[in-house]
């Protein structure tokens, strides 16, 4: 698994859990940077996903609107919590990071989903992600 794979999913641990158990932001970033600093083995990945962790953060509001505006019929409170972090993620490095191939990053959070979400997760997320990737010209 690449680096920047286990930077993802580290990204997206601490959107999930700071989103369930509704505790701050920084908090949750505080602790994983605790645990980072002492496991050799997860500084590689550290820095990215605290790159993609305050990217969402910086960027909430603009990535939210266009996820409610391209996930048809559906609210963010509707989604599953993986999928609504994992759109934000993506979303994110879509959006934001143009050293991530817009297909790469779609790629991945689908990839994410299928491993962690429901059964429809894959297909929801990749199609929310093609139309973002659309509306950025990407």
């Amino acid at each position: 698994m690449s680096a920047r794979t286990k930077a993802r999913k580290r990204a997206l641990d601490m959107l999930f859990q700071a989103d369930v158990r509704g505790e701050e932001i920084g908090a949750v970033v505080a602790a994983e940077a605790g645990r980072a600093a002492g496991e050799p083995d997860r500084e590689a990945s550290w820095l990215y996903a605290r790159e993609i962790v305050d990217g969402v953060t910086d960027h909430r509001e603009e990535i939210d609107e266009l996820i409610m505006s391209y996930a048809q019929g559906w609210t963010l409170d509707r989604m599953p919590n993986v999928d609504r972090a994992l759109l934000r993620v993506a979303a994110w490095e879509i959006l934001h990071n143009d050293e991530v191939p817009a297909a790469v990053a779609i790629d991945e959070a689908v990839e994410l989903a299928k491993e962690y979400s429901t059964d429809d997760s894959g297909r929801f997320v990749n199609g929310v992600l093609g139309r973002i990737a659309e509306h950025a010209g990407a």
